[in-house]
């Protein structure tokens, strides 16, 4: 009779389940980490750097440090999924007739792609340990990139997204936290070096240093997390970007080990890798739903997606969508309708806008409007 191959150690095991999930990497994490993260979040907070993002500072204890979320957790098991672009974001922004939109966001939720997993891996921690789980993706006070940090999957770069050393910028993030206790990975150290590519790259100037990013002046932050206009000072900068930004990201060095994504669920969308102004600007609330379901997209809302569009749009130097955005100066949205004439200022002959502006200023109630129409002089 054969001898039984010897049980694997929980670390080992819950790794190479882990990899056979489909997560690319895979980390431990002690739960009682967070001091240093949790004091550059309270620098970051007191700034005011987070700017709309008010959730950022509910709950901040226990955002803080793991264990003030959830006191009897252990440890952390920290995942990253590799999304890897087939091409080079940056190809995006040349092409002024179409909407650039971040390689994250150009196929399914993400969120939904992780959670499936998670789930899997989390029930079988549960099963075969009989320990406590509970698993996250962006979904809950947790710090995740101080976490995987902690757990060996990267470090934070200077542009403070995860940086790896075998995929580059390109990691999804999701964490376990469970009462079962697992040896902690070695923490890893940061290979940025004098290296500042992302932080010249930056088309609004959003690093005020090195390692610290001022959201309000993201591009990412302004078309995502942003309510209402966007300040006039950044809408030329974001050209034809309508969701997210991934510059940073792209023009790091490290990104030469990085990898194509190997899961077909994370194949983007045709219609969502350079979708054509034309069709985004005429998209009414139903229209947009339909088209981004199961996108991360949908949560923008129309309003604001629409708001996007037509900054692209006025960036894009086309005359030939005139008539399309007239139409939007009618909008219910007062953020649509500023957007609108701040379009029509940059495409329009002089005498054309002021007659629009002498036809709908006398109709606009709107104070943010009005605005628009008096800084369009």
């Amino acid at each position: 009779m054969s001898k039984k191959s010897p049980t694997p150690e929980p670390k080992t095991q819950i790794r190479n389940r882990a990899l056979e999930l489909g997560f690319d990497a895979v980390g431990f994490a002690p739960a009682e980490m967070g001091g240093k993260a949790g004091k550059h979040l309270e620098k970051f907070l007191k700034k005011g750097w987070h700017g709309d993002m008010g959730w950022l500072e509910n709950r901040l204890s226990e955002r803080k440090k793991p264990r003030n979320l959830w006191p009897a957790a252990n440890s952390i098991i920290a995942v990253g999924l590799n999304y890897g672009p087939k091409y080079n974001p940056l190809r995006a922004s040349s092409e002024k007739n179409r909407g650039a939109i971040s390689v994250y966001a150009q196929g399914r939720d993400y969120h939904k792609i992780i959670k499936k997993r998670l789930r899997i891996l989390a029930r079988e921690i549960h099963h075969i340990y009989k320990e406590d789980v509970k698993l996250f993706v962006d979904t809950a006070p947790v710090m995740e990139k101080p976490i995987a940090e902690a757990a060996g999957l990267g470090w934070q770069g200077k542009h403070t997204n995860i940086v790896s050393r075998h995929f580059g910028s390109w990691l999804f993030l999701g964490e376990i936290f469970t009462t079962l206790r697992l040896e902690p990975d070695k923490e890893a150290t940061d290979h940025c070096g004098s290296c500042t590519s992302c932080i010249d790259a930056c088309p609004t100037n959003a690093f005020p240093e090195p390692y610290k990013l001022d959201a309000r002046r993201c591009i990412s932050y302004l078309t995502i997390e942003h309510d209402g206009p966007i300040p006039h000072e950044f809408r030329e900068a974001i050209g034809n970007r309508i969701f997210g930004c991934d510059d940073c990201l792209a023009v790091c060095p490290w990104n030469r080990f990085a990898q194509v994504h190997r899961l077909h669920e994370l194949e983007p969308h045709i219609e969502k890798m350079l979708p054509h102004l034309a069709d985004l600007v005429e998209l009414d609330d139903k229209s947009f739903r339909d088209i981004f379901s199961g996108s991360p997209i949908k949560r923008l809302g129309r309003d604001r997606f629409i708001r996007n569009v037509l900054i692209a749009i006025g960036n894009s130097g086309k005359k030939t969508y005139i008539e399309k955005v007239k139409l939007l100066i009618k909008d219910h949205c007062p953020s649509v309708r500023g957007a609108a004439i701040w379009t029509l200022h940059k495409l329009s002959k002089k005498s054309d806008f002021n007659k629009l502006k002498y036809e709908y200023v006398q109709k606009e109630t709107d104070p943010m409007v009005l605005l628009e129409w008096e800084l369009s002089n």
